[in-house]
């Protein structure tokens, strides 16, 4: 319980360090119409605590596979994941789910927000599924929407808002829950480029602050706020 006599989640990672992310010969192969297309070729990627890494990639690369598996969206056909010297790869659904909740804040380049929504209800969401009591997830969401500077949208809805505007909803809603890693997928790719380096910004703020932050995006001059590039073409990675 915590100080308040309030439940408090806990991680299954409890006890130990999150990150780094270590995958040795991550494969992906689906199956389509009795067909298989195997989507990664046994990548080989650690990921260290605090980094700021950029995975550029054209369509059909696998980048956004890779992300999905390194969120625990989804599983490899081959190979092992450790994600702060556990076997993700060995837990359950249940516990994946609390991974992912816990641990890890998702950004997507259309923004995800439930249209009907106020700004700061979508914040609290991941607080909602985690059982976050009303009093303390409001809160928090208060601080993460002051975070990203939109205290004075807490109130209004997606329509109502920018698109810029909507991605740093989606920003502070990641935060929210505290991760240590945030995964973003092309979170600039619908938005004009002035917007784009405002949001940008942001996440190198947020890697500032000691979160680790990976990026996956196709265009270089996105890759470049990164302090670490690897770079993917047909399933397989190319250099770092």
């Amino acid at each position: 319980m915590g100080k308040n006599g309030n439940r408090q989640v806990q991680s299954p990672f409890e006890g130990f360090p999150v990150p780094p992310i270590d995958l040795r010969g991550i494969r992906k192969t689906y199956i389509m119409e009795e067909q298989k297309l195997e989507v990664l070729h046994g990548i080989d990627l650690r990921v260290g605590e605090g980094e700021f890494l950029a995975i550029m990639g054209p369509s059909g690369s696998g980048k956004s596979t890779l992300m999905n598996i390194i969120g625990c969206l989804d599983n490899p056909s081959g190979g092992t994941y450790h994600l702060g010297g556990r076997d993700v790869t060995r837990l359950s659904e249940r516990e994946l789910a609390k991974v992912r909740n816990r641990e890890i804040g998702f950004v997507f380049q259309t923004f995800n927000l439930l249209p009907r929504a106020t700004a700061l209800a979508n914040i609290e969401l991941p607080l909602v599924y985690a059982g976050v009591p009303a009093r303390e997830r409001r809160e928090r969401a208060q601080v993460a929407i002051e975070a990203v500077g939109l205290q004075d949208r807490a109130q209004h809805r997606p329509s109502e808002l920018s698109g810029g505007q909507c991605q740093r909803v989606a920003i502070a809603r990641a935060l929210v829950t505290r991760p240590r890693i945030l995964l973003a997928d092309e979170p600039t790719g619908n938005l004009d480029s002035a917007t784009a380096e405002e949001i940008l910004a942001l996440m190198r703020a947020i890697h500032g602050q000691g979160n680790t932050v990976i990026l996956v995006t196709h265009n270089q001059d996105v890759a470049k706020h990164a302090t670490r590039v690897i770079h993917l073409r047909d399933g397989k990675m190319l250099e770092s």
